[in-house]
C-alpha cells in the first residue's frame, strides 16, 4: 500500500484528516501535517506520532525520523474536500497556466462546483479548472 494512502487511512480512522505528506531522503525525514475541524493540539500530534512510529515499524517503512505537525494558518488546499470546506475564506493561488495573462491570483472561493473554483477578486468572478491550480493556501486572517 503506498504510504500517503496508508497514512490517510489511519488517521481518518483516528478522526483526523491527512493534509499533507512530505519526504526527504538525505535524513530520511517524514513529514506529515494533519488537522481536523476543532485544530490540532500538541498532544493530538503526540497521539498521532506514537501511532504512526508504531504503524511505521509494524509496515516495515524505513524512515529516520517523524514529524507530526498541523498545517498552519495558511494550510495548503490540495483536495476537492479541501475547497469546499473553505468556501468563503481568502485564499491565494498560482496556476499551471496563465488565465487572461495571470498566474497568481488571491481572492474569495465563492463556490466548487465540478471541479471549477469560483473566486472572487475585487468584485470579478472568476472560473478556475482545479486541474489547472499548481498551488493553493488560504490566507491567514491575523
Amino acid at each position: 500500500m503506498m504510504l500517503e494512502k496508508l497514512l490517510e487511512l489511519t488517521l481518518e480512522g483516528m478522526g483526523y484528516e491527512l493534509v499533507d505528506v512530505e519526504q526527504f531522503s538525505r535524513g530520511k525525514l517524514l513529514r506529515v501535517f494533519v488537522d481536523k475541524k476543532d485544530g490540532i493540539t500538541i498532544d493530538d500530534c503526540v497521539a498521532i506520532s506514537n501511532h504512526l512510529s508504531r504503524l511505521l515499524t509494524a509496515e516495515n517503512i524505513d524512515y529516520g525520523r517523524l514529524e507530526v505537525s498541523s498545517p498552519g494558518l495558511d494550510r495548503p488546499l490540495k483536495k476537492e474536500s479541501d475547497f469546499f470546506r473553505f468556501i468563503g475564506e481568502t485564499i491565494r493561488l498560482k496556476l499551471r497556466i496563465p488565465l487572461q495573462g495571470q498566474r497568481n491570483f488571491v481572492g474569495v472561493l465563492r463556490e466548487v462546483n465540478d471541479g471549477i473554483l469560483k473566486l472572487e477578486v475585487e468584485g470579478k468572478l472568476f472560473d478556475l479548472d482545479m486541474r489547472n491550480i499548481g498551488k493553493a493556501r488560504l490566507v491567514p486572517k491575523l
